[in-house]
């Protein structure tokens, strides 16, 4: 799954339009779809996303025993 369709399934789910969430994360809906579609949604960007629709997103490598590594190479 792309980050593109990652968001719009986050809208559709949550009831929002993408002109909403842009609204919400303080950006254009005409750049934010250029963004989409050439696939380069920060992972800044998509914490901002999920802050702004009160919901949680993790990118991480899962250990085998459970850890994570997530992005900035923060271990838990």
């Amino acid at each position: 799954m792309t980050s593109s369709d990652m968001v719009r399934e986050l809208c559709e789910k949550m009831n929002i339009s993408l002109a909403e969430l842009c609204r919400r994360i303080g950006q254009t809906p005409q750049n934010f779809n250029k963004k989409l579609k050439r696939g380069t949604v920060s992972f800044d960007e998509m914490m901002e996303i999920a802050e702004a629709v009160g919901a949680g997103y993790e990118q991480a490598f899962i250990l085998p025993d459970g850890s994570k590594i997530n992005i900035g190479g923060k271990q838990e």
